[in-house]
């Protein structure tokens, strides 16, 4: 049997060796999330579908029934859901991700492992609701005989960039909140303000021209219209300059969530 054996503080090289030498705890962590998160609920996983389909119903009675905005040509329930899946699976994932370095400040402390993986097992369990999700979707193709083009198969490019968003974000406030437990106030703080300047329950066609790019330094502008123009197809556009915008802060933030990351990772033990 080939003998591992993992030595803190070696090369970045070593680093990532390493996290995939432990790619079974990182399995095992995700699924205790996902055991713990339903456990003695009444209707389970259930609460994945719920959720996004009693907001659904919400805001296309608020945006198409009251606000009579446009759709992009396609239902207004599968214009809001095709938003909902990502902003969902961000929102969750940052907050869960954010405090998942204190929650398992006990495994932390006591063996040496790559704490990455801490993190990066929490946005796991959300992607898991994020599929589970999509269930929802296919149902309203379905109900109204919805039919996806060629664009459909750009969506796993789309769904990385969610992940990507999400994973440096989340490693930014969950090496914050280890020192500075203030962020465990911020973070539902920021999900909620960005849920109001995210075009969740409206095309973000209804941006005025002129404010289309600086609407696009939020970078679930971009996420979430490219997953519209990859499951609505037909009329639905792309503002490209745009979702380069979006792009390039996504890759940013995950570049640099990671570095601060790996920066202040071996003090998590003392802090905590």
């Amino acid at each position: 049997m080939k003998k591992l054996v993992i030595r803190a503080g070696q090369s970045n090289k070593q680093y990532w060796q390493d996290l995939w030498h432990y790619r079974e705890l990182l399995y095992f962590l995700a699924w205790r999330d996902i055991l713990v998160r339903y456990k003695q609920t009444a209707v389970g996983v259930a609460w994945a579908l719920l959720r996004p389909f009693i907001s659904m119903i919400v805001f296309t009675i608020i945006f198409s029934g009251i606000a009579q905005l446009p759709s992009e040509g396609a239902p207004y329930p599968i214009l809001v859901f095709s938003a909902m899946l990502p902003w969902q699976f961000f929102s969750s994932a940052l907050t869960d991700c954010s405090n998942s370095l204190i929650n398992d400040s006990n495994l932390i402390s006591k063996v040496y492992f790559p704490r990455l993986l801490i993190p990066i097992g929490s946005v796991v369990v959300n992607f898991v609701d994020l599929l589970i999700s999509g269930i929802i979707l296919l149902g309203l193709m379905i109900w109204y005989s919805f039919i996806p083009d060629w664009r459909i198969l750009a969506l796993p490019f789309f769904i990385l960039l969610a992940f990507a968003i999400s994973i440096g974000g989340g490693l930014w406030f969950a090496a914050l909140n280890v020192k500075y437990r203030d962020f465990r106030y911020v973070v539902p703080f920021i999900v909620q303000l960005g849920f109001f300047v995210a075009p969740v329950g409206f095309s973000s066609s209804v941006v005025p021209e002129k404010w289309r790019l600086l609407y696009s330094l939020n970078p679930l502008v971009g996420i979430i219209d490219g997953f519209r123009w990859a499951i609505l197809g037909g009329t639905a556009q792309l503002h490209w300059p745009g979702f380069l915008i979006s792009l390039s802060i996504i890759l940013a933030v995950l570049w640099s969530g990671i570095h601060y990351f790996r920066s202040t990772e071996r003090k998590f033990a003392d802090v905590i």
